[in-house]
This record gives structure tokens, sequence and C-alpha cells, in this order.
């Protein structure tokens, strides 16, 4: 992949991201080796450029952080991306090199010395803690929900120590709620917007929608963990909805930078092509949305739009370029991490549950998160949508002279909403809808085909180094650790509760 020609330290990626993803702000900072350390702080030059360093790991947009943390992981076994290059070794055939299992991990050092900094320079009793709390929060999810077990502290001897994903989980919740309880009762906030507001990639600086994606991340967690902890996340979710999470287009999660990820990775370097399995789902729905994530195949054919298999034995990266679809997105296209569409469709599991996500439907709010989606996508014809009970996913033709072979559809689910089917027809169709609007945030893509079964994907048209799994269930860690920090390591592996490998899955997967 283009990352081999194009590999930087983690350090290194965050630097960039301070040019890449920040438009002027590096000219905001470099009178910084002017000033005095005090005039660093009270103009927030030195806490700002850390919080911009917390944002750039929270959400990778530049290039290099992005393909390892997203491409290489969420992306392609969520089922959203595929790689066009020839690659023998990697995590959707689960045998990829070690090194592709270490990058991740490695930008959290950095980030947590970040936030330290962030602390020790503003302390704990200003919105850029909480503030801070909250990136870190988004940042430590995907860690362990790529890993599981992960390091949150370090030993007398410097040792990284693991804690369990449980215990993870925990930590972050009550981060979450320390931060949305401090942005819910300081008065400061408008001060703090002027004063912020030029290091905030996401919001500008308005406190009160970070509080609301903090709400929304504790609604996210709720649904993750569902099953492992019934009674807690229905208590979390309950909270969360209270409190306000996010409901309109307008309060997203995007990040805006001078160069997005996805169009970096698929578009400009054309290291991926869309996924052949949601291809076939939109295609097979007629979906309005088909022509708003993905561009025309390069090569003429009687379909517009190809997706590629999964784990395809890519015979020729210049070939596979032109045979598929790409993202239809631009240099400057946002990056999408949370939406309102995404807490519409946790509602509406959450009334599955028997949850109470504010006195509506699953009907209503399933609905609502299509509704939004289209919105969200600037797609019409929601309504019409909605009242399709035939259409399914398409069976996948693969392009002439294509890599992976055809293949027959996966699921018989239509879109429609049923009230009178049976439980587990309405919650595939509940998470085919949330796979499809999630695109293009492929962790959790992954997150959901894990969790839940759904979508049903199609299986790798190559062998799979001995599993029988669609998709891994997690990355292993880092082999180094075997080595530079066994004690730790082998407590990890322990936490883990299976062996260091693809197929152990989440503590929340069962």
């Amino acid at each position: 992949m283009t990352i081999h020609r194009k590999i930087l330290l983690p350090l290194a990626v965050l630097l960039a991201a301070l040019s890449s993803c920040t438009g002027n702000f590096t000219d905001v900072n470099r009178p910084g080796s002017r000033l005095s350390p005090e005039e660093l702080q009270r103009d927030n030059y030195a806490v700002g450029s850390f919080l911009i360093q917390m944002q750039g790991v929270a959400f990778p947009e530049q290039e290099n952080a992005y393909q390892t943390m997203i491409d290489f992981v969420g992306n392609y076994l969520g089922r959203y991306t595929t790689y066009t290059k020839v690659l023998p070794k990697n995590h959707t055939l689960f045998n990829a090199a070690n090194n592709w299992c270490a990058w991740p991990a490695s930008y959290a050092p950095g980030l947590v010395s970040a936030f330290n900094a962030v602390v020790k320079l503003n302390g704990k009793e200003k919105v850029s803690y909480a503030w801070a709390l909250i990136l870190r929060t988004q940042a430590f999810l995907r860690f362990t929900d790529i890993y599981g077990p992960f390091p949150l502290s370090r030993d007398a001897h410097h040792a990284e120590v693991y804690s369990s994903q449980r215990d993870i989980y925990l930590h972050l919740i009550d981060d979450l709620n320390e931060a949305t309880a401090f942005l819910a009762s300081d008065r400061s906030l408008a001060e703090e917007k002027v004063v912020f507001a030029p290091y905030d990639l996401v919001y500008k600086g308005d406190f009160d929608k970070w509080r609301k994606f903090a709400s929304s991340l504790k609604l996210r967690i709720a649904i993750r963990i569902s099953n492992a902890e019934p009674a807690m996340a229905r208590a979390l979710a309950e909270k969360a909805v209270r409190e306000g999470v996010i409901e309109r287009n307008a309060d997203n999660c995007t990040v805006a930078c001078n160069k997005s990820g996805l169009w970096t990775t698929a578009v400009s370097w054309g290291d991926s092509r869309i996924c052949a399995d949601l291809e076939s789902y939109l295609t097979g729905y007629k979906d309005p949305r088909l022509d708003k994530y993905f561009l025309p195949a390069g090569q003429p054919g009687p379909r517009r739009f190809i997706g590629c298999r999964a784990g395809a034995l890519t015979g020729s990266n210049f070939l596979a370029k032109r045979l598929y679809s790409t993202a239809n997105v631009s240099e400057t296209t946002p990056g999408v991490w949370l939406t309102a569409s995404e807490m519409a469709f946790c509602k509406a599991e959450g009334v599955l549950r028997g949850w109470d996500m504010g006195g509506g439907t699953a009907k209503a709010y399933y609905e609502q998160g299509v509704t939004l989606s289209f919105e969200q996508w600037g797609a019409n014809g929601a309504a019409d949508y909605l009242l399709d009970s035939t259409s399914t996913e398409a069976d996948y033709t693969d392009a002439p002279g294509g890599f992976g072979g055809d293949c027959p559809r996966q699921s018989d689910i239509t879109i429609r909403w049923d009230d009178s089917a049976p439980p587990a027809e309405k919650m595939e169709r509940l998470i085919v809808q949330k796979w499809i609007a999630l695109y293009p945030d492929g962790q959790e893509a992954w997150n959901e085909i894990r969790r839940t079964g759904y979508p049903n994907i199609f299986p790798v048209p190559q062998p799979t180094n001995g599993y029988s799994l669609l998709t891994p269930n997690r990355i292993p860690f880092d082999k180094n650790e075997q080595i530079n920090n066994p004690r730790n390591y082998y407590k990890a592996v322990e936490y883990l509760g299976g062996a260091d490998d693809y197929a152990t899955p989440m503590w929340w997967q069962r």
C-alpha cells in the first residue's frame, strides 16, 4: 500500500496533521517560539496546539493516520472499502504483517502526552479539561475496539500496563459523565468559545455542541455494551437521551481538513475502492444515496457503480482502479465521525430493548434515521424509499475482467418497517439501514457487524489463514510487546480471555 512509501513516525504524523487539518493555525502558533511560557498559557497557544494534536488522533484525517488507523482496519473490515493493490498479507485475509497490527496503537502515546500537557497547563477547572476528556474518550474507544485490552497507565518501570476492555469502558463512561456535567454547569462557555474557536476543528468553540457529542458517545457506548451489560447500558442510554444527544445534521461531528483522509487514500492514491457489500445493498435497494457515496467506475460498462469483493486477489492496481467505483469525495470534504442519523437508529434499538428513548416508537426512530441520512447526503426520495417492501440486496456481479468473482446476495431483508416482524427481522432491518447510514465511518461499521452479525456480508474469495470468520473480531497486539513488555503483555492476553489472534471476541460481543 501507499503507506510503505510514505511511512512517518506517529509524532511526525501528528505534526503533519497540524498543517493538513488546521489551515492557517500553523501561522497562529508560529509566534509561540518568541513568547514566554506565561504568555503562551495566557493566550492558550500551547493548550490549543495540544488540543489540535488530540483532535488529530480522535478524528484522524491526516493521510498516514487515516490509512493506518481507519482504512486498513475499520473501512476494510467494516466492508466500506477494500484494497486495489496486490496484498497477500492484510487484515481482511487474517494474516497482516506485524507493523499493520502495531500502527493503530502507536498513536496513543502522543495523544496521552497531549492530554497530560493540557491538564498541566490549564488544570482541571477549565473547559479545556472537559474538552480533552471527550477527545481522549473518542480516541480510546477506537483503540479498545480494535484490540480489546489496552494500556491506560504505566508501571514503575515505565512499561505500559493494560486494562481489561470492561474497565476501559467504565473509565471512559466516567470521563464522559465528568465532561458533560462540567459543560452543563459552566457559565463561562461564551468566553471560552472565543478563546478556543481557532483550535476547534469540529464545532469552532461551540461547547454546547461538544456536550451533545459527549452525550451521543454515551448512547453509542450503551448500544455497544447492551448485550454484555444490559442494566448498565439501559441506565447510560436513558441518561444520555435525557441530557440531549445530536438530533440535527447541523450538530453532526464532522472535521474539516485541507485534505480529506478518504480522498487521499481512495482518490488521490487510489489505494482503495468501494466494497461490493455496500454497493450490492445500495444497488438492490435502488438507494438514492448511491451516487452520493460513489463515483462511477472508470471503465464503461452496463453498470455505473461497481464494488470490489473484500479480500479479492487483486492482480493489477491499475486495472482495479479502472474497474471499480471509488468514493465520491473531494479534497476538502469534511470527515464524518458521528451523526444525528446514528443517534436515531440507536434510539430505535433502545426502544426494541424496552428502554425509554424519549417517547418515540422503534418505527418512528428508524424512519427518522433514514430520513436524516438522506438529508445529510442531499438525497431525495426518503419517503418513497421507506415504503419499499420488496427490494432486497442485489446479487453481486463482478466487473468484466474483475478479481473477486460473482456472489449471490446474502440477505433478503427489505426496507419498509414491519412492527409485526419477528425480533431478529426487526434487528436486521434496523442494523442494515444503520450500517448504510454510518458510511464513511468504517470503524463503526465494523463494530456493528461484530456486535450484531448484520449486515450479512460476502465471504472472502481467498483462503483466510485457517479462520472461519467473515471478518476479524479484533486485531492482534504488536508482537514486539512479547519481548519488550512481557509481563504486561501476558496480563493483557489474560484479560482478553482467549488467544491473541483475530478470532477472540471483544468483551461486548459476548
